[in-house]
């Protein structure tokens, strides 16, 4: 797929490229990206290279991962990224990282609406997950505020550095955002 640009109310959503890589590097410094995220710690220059020169250039290019940088239109700063990536027929999982400097702010909620939204209308998606380690209460406050339903903990669920660790899963779907779906839903009855 051609990649594409998004806007919303205060941001830009663009692929990032060879020319966002100081940026995305000097964001990866940050202790508490290199936690959370499945990165390399330490993380190099080499990396950030790897990421805006091979990985989002090659997920957009074979339809596997769609990686925004996400920036403010008036400076061109980088404030983050979000990323779908396409899991299983009509199902993605949603990821994403602010710059330290622009945490709080809201804009990387506005991101990931985006970002999903998108992924629901012109990519045909039916399900978009969001998946964070136990304890990243920065990224559950995300997906919470942009609509996310919380479904539980999966035991042992990401390997991070080596150590396995519990993870939180929620999913979105269409109709949290009003839009139809793709294929028929059917929920599971209530139980008594």
């Amino acid at each position: 797929m051609d990649p594409v640009t998004l806007t919303s109310e205060r941001l830009l959503l663009r692929p990032v490229g060879p020319h966002d890589t100081d940026a995305v590097y000097d964001a990866c410094q940050d202790p508490d990206i290199q936690r959370w995220i499945p990165i390399p710690s330490p993380y190099l220059r080499e990396h950030a290279a790897g990421f805006t020169e091979q990985m989002v250039p090659d997920g957009w290019a074979d339809s596997s991962m769609f990686t925004f940088g996400v920036f403010l239109p008036a400076t061109g700063e980088l404030v983050g990224t979000v990323g779908l990536t396409m899991r299983s027929l009509g199902a993605a999982e949603i990821g994403f990282w602010a710059t330290k400097q622009h945490r709080g702010n809201g804009y990387i909620t506005e991101a990931v609406g985006a970002a999903s939204r998108w992924g629901f209308t012109d990519l045909a998606i039916d399900r978009v997950e969001w998946r964070a380690e136990v304890g990243n209460t920065g990224s559950r406050t995300v997906a919470e505020r942009a609509g996310f339903t919380i479904e539980g903990v999966l035991r042992s669920g990401i390997n991070n550095k080596g150590v396995r660790r519990d993870i939180w899963i929620a999913s979105l779907l269409p109709s949290d955002l009003g839009l139809p779906s793709t294929a028929p839903y059917v929920p599971a009855p209530e139980r008594d």
